[in-house]
């Protein structure tokens, strides 16, 4: 795979990523022409404020998933021992929650219990099942 600056996949990217705002630019231009219109509404001058942020996204991702990986990558170099300095801690194993079985009350209601009884039956034999 290419490691250079201008490979053909960025450059595809920053193509779609300049396509996408030009056509959301333009999209909010018809939108303004709308809302300057007299059957133009306050809905279209919020389209005008979308559009510009909808094209912009594509370029934001690009820049998020670049500035992820360059973290990752500088992660995976960082020598075990400067990880620990950095307040990164190993990962360790946390045992599942323990669930605590709760008797009904004795005014609870009876139609009420005999359900919470089938579904712990249920439960029971999905386990064994498993």
């Amino acid at each position: 795979m290419p490691t250079g600056l201008f490979t053909p996949r960025r450059i595809a990217i920053g193509v779609l990523c300049v396509a996408a705002f030009a056509v959301c630019c333009g999209l909010a231009w018809w939108q303004w022409n709308r809302f300057e219109s007299a059957s133009g509404s306050f809905q279209n001058l919020g389209y005008v404020l979308q559009w510009p942020l909808f094209g912009v996204f594509p370029a934001f991702l690009v820049w998020r998933i670049w500035k992820l990986r360059r973290e990752a990558a500088d992660e995976d170099a960082r020598p075990e021992e400067s990880r620990a300095e950095w307040g990164h801690q190993p990962v360790r194993e946390v045992p599942a929650p323990r669930v605590r079985r709760q008797l009904p009350a004795e005014d609870e209601d009876p139609e009420l219990a005999a359900y919470n009884r089938y579904l712990a039956e249920l439960h029971a034999r999905d386990q064994r099942e498993s």
